[in-house]
């Protein structure tokens, strides 16, 4: 099922103390944005993806798509101060399309399988998100003290893609706008319509680059994957 994907990509990094856009930090010898990349480029049921940048790194981001020979880019919007304001920047410079997925660009390990199931189920929902089940005993905390034990069958972590049909995600970033509303994803915004997300069940693999940490734990999963093809 045909899909264009919106990857936000003009965030600052400061989590990562990287001094610079993570996007452009190395992962065995590869930009994380990159990696990211090439799974949809190499993903026949994507028909083209947008990429909201700086407009500094807008030259930058070029040379690594001529690089890496990434085809597919459709439109380099400039992106804005939140998250939010990026993907409504690529929003309005899309032509209709039947599916939308909204992707962390920093969420290099995503699979084609799990996106099947995200467009298959937004097509026939309207939305669907990535998430995992939450693994750890989970307590509701004020001012230090524990007030409650959450039960945890009931919760589960949000990942991307989260997948929509067109009409759906654009009247939800138009109306945030004009109400000058700001949510947590893009999910948020479509609840607010009163429409129903469904979730779709995704891997822990699925890892946002966001510490340092979290290269450590990347490098890992890239030599893991690299070992199941032999």
């Amino acid at each position: 099922m045909q899909y264009e994907v919106v990857l936000p990509a003009a965030g600052s990094g400061k989590r990562m103390g990287a001094g610079q856009n993570k996007l452009f930090l190395l992962l065995a010898n590869k930009p994380i944005l990159i990696h990211t990349l090439e799974v949809f480029q190499h993903d026949e049921n994507c028909s083209g993806i947008w990429l909201a940048v700086k407009p500094e790194e807008r030259e930058y981001i070029q040379h690594l798509l001529d690089k890496y020979s990434i085809t597919k880019v459709k439109g380099l919007p400039d992106g804005g101060e939140e998250r939010q304001h990026s993907v409504h920047s690529c929003i309005k410079e899309m032509e209709q399309v039947d599916i939308v997925l909204v992707h962390d660009a920093a969420r290099p390990f995503i699979t084609h399988d799990i996106i099947a199931k995200l467009t298959y189920t937004a097509k026939e929902k309207g939305a669907a998100i990535a998430g995992v089940r939450a693994k750890d005993t989970m307590k509701k905390v004020k001012d230090g003290i524990i007030i409650e034990t959450v039960d945890r069958d009931s919760l589960w972590m949000i990942q991307t893609p989260q997948a929509f049909r067109f009409d759906i995600i654009a009247e939800a970033e138009d109306v945030a706008e004009k109400v000058g509303f700001l949510g947590t994803d893009e999910a948020m915004l479509v609840e607010r319509l009163g429409h129903t997300v469904h979730i779709v069940e995704a891997s822990y693999e699925n890892l946002k680059m966001t510490t340092k940490e979290d290269l450590v734990l990347g490098e890992a999963i890239l030599r893991k994957r690299e070992s199941e093809l032999f």
